[in-house]
């Protein structure tokens, strides 16, 4: 079993869903951005504050699984747990449907971080995000 070691909880609003009345698929990864922003947040990191300094993390591939749809109201979880592969950070996002704990959304996203205009390895993140890395 995954070892998650951030969850957020949100709410599907109206205007993310589609003309079948499920959320269009484009949103789901609005949710995963906002779930690792606020991971960072969690762990005293500013995205913004980040970018005044020359860090840019950026996400270099997403990976998405679609396996159950979300509607309007829905409430959800999503989840991460992470690894460090070279210079880049491997977030493994998953989002649950609260009412039923079905699996919405199985993701891999992988990150690099940009530091002062050049692909690099990032000090900060690797100090900051040490006591999370998974090994799994």
């Amino acid at each position: 079993m995954n070892q998650y070691i951030y969850e957020l909880e949100m709410k599907v609003r109206d205007y993310e869903c589609d003309l079948q009345g499920i959320v269009n698929n484009a949103n789901y990864q609005h949710y995963l951005e906002h779930t690792r922003h606020e991971f960072l947040t969690s762990v005293g990191v500013s995205f913004a504050a980040l970018h005044e300094q020359g860090v840019d993390p950026v996400v270099a591939r997403i990976n998405m699984a679609f396996k159950t749809p979300l509607k309007s109201g829905d409430k959800f979880i999503s989840k991460l747990f992470m690894k460090k592969e070279g210079i880049k950070y491997v977030f493994y996002q998953d989002i649950f449907r609260k009412s039923d704990n079905k699996v919405v959304v199985k993701s891999t996203v992988e990150t690099v971080c940009v530091v002062n205009g050049r692909l690099s390895d990032s000090e900060l993140f690797n100090n900051v995000f040490a006591p999370y890395l998974n090994d799994r």
